[in-house]
């Protein structure tokens, strides 16, 4: 077994940037698809921080913990969203929120 390459760190990004597309792509259900969105923003992360390393700079580690930021904010005003949404419809599904229209 040989050390763990930037291309070993490029796979992994690629296969949960693929699930999370996947998953928001094709689930109803708006809990899933913030967590898909989750790991959407896990896989830019494994990549900021695998070529930060690549070129020996701390650009893209920085960078990342601002991507961290703004992921948490996105799931606390998500969620926010969503509890509102359930005590008014009382349902989670995307299909089915319908709030915003006239």
């Amino acid at each position: 077994m040989g050390p763990i390459t930037t291309a070993h760190y490029l796979a992994l990004s690629a296969a949960l940037l693929l699930i999370g597309t996947i998953g928001v792509l094709t689930r109803r259900n708006i809990v899933i698809i913030l967590m898909s969105i989750e790991l959407i923003l896990n896989a830019v992360n494994i990549n900021l921080i695998a070529f930060s390393h690549y070129h020996q700079n701390v650009n893209g580690q920085i960078f990342a913990i601002f991507v961290i930021t703004d992921a948490v904010a996105e799931a606390a005003v998500g969620l926010g969203i969503l509890i509102a949404l359930f005590r008014n419809k009382e349902t989670v599904l995307a299909d089915e929120v319908d709030l915003l229209k006239w």
